[in-house]
């Protein structure tokens, strides 16, 4: 399983660079999973659901499967949030994993940057960003690709993981 990461501040283009680059790579015949951090808290199901109960009951994991889907919710209840080494493991066989977020884990990134976010550059301190995707020019010491050219930052990320 190779692993690139897509990473930069808030409101930089992330999520919209994940879902291209997802829609791009598997169009292509790589199998393709994704692992997104979120700094809040956030709910997959919701109050009066029957998964929901087992949780707020006080179920340690909750299995919700159909003929369509299978999502695993695992309740910390006070525990450490998992590193990105241990979330990859639990990932089924997959070309590729996608990583948004974790900017401090030590993996292959891809750094997102809009100049109307009004943030500095995360590439200048940190050696894992190999390129910097921008809608603006911007002086780095690594590749900058154009913000939405969506083939040649998964033409990037392919060479880097072997895959192309």
């Amino acid at each position: 399983m190779k692993v690139f990461g897509i990473t930069g501040w808030k409101n930089s283009g992330k999520t919209g660079l994940m879902e291209r680059l997802v829609s791009e790579i598997s169009a292509r015949g790589v199998v393709v999973s994704t692992v997104k951090h979120a700094h809040h808290a956030f709910d997959v199901d919701h109050p009066g659901r029957d998964s929901y109960r087992h949780r707020e009951a006080g179920a340690r994991e909750v299995v919700l499967a159909s003929r369509k889907r299978v999502a695993v919710m695992t309740e910390l209840r006070g525990e450490a949030e998992p590193e990105l080494d241990e979330l990859l493991t639990r990932l089924g066989p997959c070309d590729l994993v996608l990583v948004e977020g974790y900017k401090r884990q030590r993996h292959p990134k891809i750094e997102c940057f809009r100049a109307e976010a009004g943030h500095d550059l995360i590439a200048k301190q940190d050696d894992t960003i190999l390129a910097v995707a921008s809608d603006c020019p911007v002086d780095v010491a690594v590749p900058v690709l154009e913000l939405d050219d969506t083939k040649a930052i998964a033409n990037f990320v392919m060479a880097h993981v072997g895959l192309s």
